[in-house]
């Protein structure tokens, strides 16, 4: 489970979260929405503690993440897989190479195991058989699958997903977002996403949180949203008017 608790971050002045409060329970997939630059990737980067808190608590697994020493943090880590907005895979390895980066870098597993892994991770994103491609013969849908592959490869407890549609045509977010969903049901991983789309939040969410000005203004199922009479709700998804 992730728990949040009255989380507080400010940037040079800037306050970004202002007491925000967010539950995730075990197996299941929220979806954290709001516009551009209102926290909510700053707010992925405490779970995996990258940042601070300047007040409040970040919960994982019941340990307190602001207060763990280093090679705790790095142990809790390996329970959090991570697909990056960019998807930031490295041009010099090879899609194989990406995959087992958490492996090679982080785990003592032999390399006959590395590529089982491997090749059972590309299988589970219907990748099959291109571990020795270049990442640059990729297209970005797959560029997608391979970082969601990666993530997954050391067998994590949770996977958080920083805007997993952006710069994907309709088609291929679609596939993204099935992917998601299926994932959920094959492997019952707990999972966060971060995004402003939509249509992906419906699709994939059991739960839809909507930040705004610093806290969670919203958390409900996505027929809850579409019902709310929240006006700041309302106006977000409908993408309509200002607030």
């Amino acid at each position: 489970m992730i728990e949040i608790e009255n989380l507080y971050k400010s940037f040079n002045g800037n306050d970004v979260l202002k007491g925000l409060f967010l539950k995730v329970e075990e197996g299941e997939t929220v979806t954290v929405i709001g516009r551009s630059g209102c926290g909510k990737s700053v707010l992925l980067k405490h779970i995996i503690g990258l940042l601070r808190p300047d007040m409040g608590d970040v919960w994982v697994d019941g340990q307190n993440v602001k207060t763990l020493p280093k090679n705790e943090l790095y142990k809790l880590r390996l329970k959090i897989g991570v697909v990056f907005q960019s998807s930031a895979l490295l041009d010099s390895l090879s899609v194989g190479e990406n995959v087992a980066l958490g492996l090679t870098e982080n785990k003592r597993v032999s390399p006959n195991k590395v590529k089982e892994i491997v090749r059972e991770k590309l299988s589970l994103v219907e990748l099959e058989g291109i571990g020795d491609k270049k990442i640059s013969e990729l297209s970005g849908g797959m560029k997608k699958r391979v970082a969601v592959a990666r993530a997954l490869a050391v067998n994590p407890s949770y996977i958080l997903y920083d805007e997993p549609t952006t710069a994907l045509d309709p088609i291929t977010a679609r596939t993204i977002n099935e992917l998601i969903l299926s994932l959920k049901k094959k492997i019952r991983i707990t999972g966060i996403v971060v995004t402003h789309d939509m249509e992906s939040a419906f699709y994939v969410a059991d739960r839809i949180a909507m930040l705004h000005d610093g806290k969670i203004i919203f958390d409900g199922t996505p027929m809850e949203v579409q019902t709310t009479s929240n006006p700041i709700v309302q106006c977000f998804v409908k993408g309509g008017g200002e607030y």
